[in-house]
């Protein structure tokens, strides 16, 4: 049986998480005790070959206190086991209560929204330093959310999945990453006028990258790192990695590098998806 525990913060985008595992057709509870688990997967594994389990901040603090001790002895059991964590930054968490006008499970305990917002996080520790993917849902819309879970649950399990991001430091450095490489050394193709408008994605940008040296240097020497480690992560059971590839502005060199090491690692992994966090967000 496959689990996925899916966990974050109140309005990181749980419930949509849920419903997209929900349409790969796991078996999904919604806000399960801790001290429930191990009695329910050992009842379920008969009859469910993936079951999805959500838990947040609404369980008992003592019981998130023993996340550690439960995780590891359902890894020991005849489950292969991920967890997923969900989370965007504060401003982004604040917007989206204001707009929703929903209530912070944790406001009842007479804590404003933002002193509930932080103390959500110290409860749910345990689980994000256990989490095989932390997912950073600050610029994703509801259906990028609910297409990026679908895509890194599906498929041959035992492939490591990749993931390729883009971004802009102006912007900061994605949450979720594992792995992060500055193109800020890079010959900029914003300073040509002629292809300021352009993007990492069109042929006159890719093109005068490519005949750049430097950058020729700067992608082969990731491709080298990466396929020294990634067997690796495949040896330790590592399911997925994600690589962000940073320029200034997430436009022209981190779109080209992101998208030449997602085409060369397709060759030999299942698994490849690439997401350009700055012109995604204009879409």
């Amino acid at each position: 049986m496959k689990l996925i525990i899916l966990s974050g913060r109140s309005g990181s985008g749980k419930t949509i998480a849920l419903h997209a595992l929900e349409d790969q057709e796991f078996f999904c509870i919604d806000n399960l005790p801790l001290s429930m688990m191990l009695d329910l997967t050992e009842k379920l594994k008969a009859e469910h070959d993936a079951v999805a389990v959500s838990i947040d901040a609404r369980a008992v603090p003592d019981d998130l206190a023993e996340f550690n001790d439960i995780y590891e002895k359902l890894q020991q059991g005849p489950y292969k086991t991920e967890v997923i964590f969900l989370d965007a930054n504060d401003a982004v968490l604040l917007k989206r209560f204001s707009e929703t006008r929903r209530r912070h499970p944790l406001t009842q305990d007479g804590l404003s929204l933002r002193e509930a917002i932080a103390h959500e996080s110290e409860l749910l520790e345990p689980i994000r330093r256990s989490a095989d993917l932390n997912v950073d849902t600050s610029t994703l819309n509801i259906h990028q959310l609910r297409d990026l879970i679908k895509f890194r649950v599906d498929g041959d399990s035992s492939s490591l999945d990749l993931m390729f991001i883009s971004f802009g430091y102006k912007h900061g450095i994605p949450n979720d990453a594992d792995y992060v490489f500055d193109a800020r050394c890079l010959p900029n193709p914003y300073w040509d006028e002629s292809l300021r408008s352009f993007n990492g994605r069109d042929e006159p940008v890719q093109k005068f990258l490519a005949d750049q040296s430097r950058v020729q240097e700067f992608f082969w020497q990731i491709k080298v790192f990466l396929h020294t480690w990634l067997p690796r992560f495949e040896t330790d059971n590592r399911s997925y990695l994600t690589i962000a590839i940073g320029c200034t502005g997430g436009q022209h060199r981190s779109v080209y590098i992101t998208e030449q090491l997602a085409e060369h690692f397709r060759q030999e992994h299942s698994k490849v998806t690439v997401r350009h966090r700055e012109l995604d967000g204009k879409s």
